[in-house]
């Protein structure tokens, strides 16, 4: 298997660029900024475009349309979303890491993340209209998995 993830960002296809994403979902998750620290603080709320079973967007090509404000993680902005769980694959190759093993570029499939809970696989909730975000504050601090 080529590992073309060593490759710099910027000579990568946009296809093997998507497929770095670990799948975890995390990205997916609201999250709340402390207005003192600037502390990014996680809550089990996931994007309503979430899905929880598979763990992967629903409408993933059309994401941007359906959720403005969602961000696309790029090779220009990854060192620059304080948000990115520190296991992000993303990030983690930005930063000269190497991809965790069990990455499903490395495994073949995404059975072995969600085994070991390194996903928001089955974990998380939905906005209410009047939900208090505070209330889902992840205390375990799943980003940190």
């Amino acid at each position: 298997m080529t590992k073309f993830w060593k490759k710099n960002f910027h000579e990568m296809t946009e296809e093997e660029w998507e497929s770095l994403c670990d799948r975890c979902g995390k990205c997916c998750l609201v999250k709340l900024q402390d207005v003192d620290t600037d502390e990014i603080i996680y809550t089990s709320i996931a994007c309503q475009q979430f899905d929880n079973n598979l763990c992967e967007c629903k409408n993933y090509k059309t994401r941007k349309l359906l959720v403005p404000d969602c961000v696309k993680i790029t090779p220009d902005n990854v060192n620059d979303l304080p948000w990115l769980p520190p296991t992000c694959s993303y990030l983690l190759l930005a930063n000269n890491k190497d991809l965790p093993e069990w990455h499903h570029l490395l495994t073949g499939n995404t059975d072995e993340m969600h085994r070991l809970k390194k996903s928001i696989k089955n974990k998380v909730n939905y906005a209410e209209k009047d939900t208090d975000y505070q209330d889902y504050i992840i205390e375990d601090k799943w980003h940190e998995i």
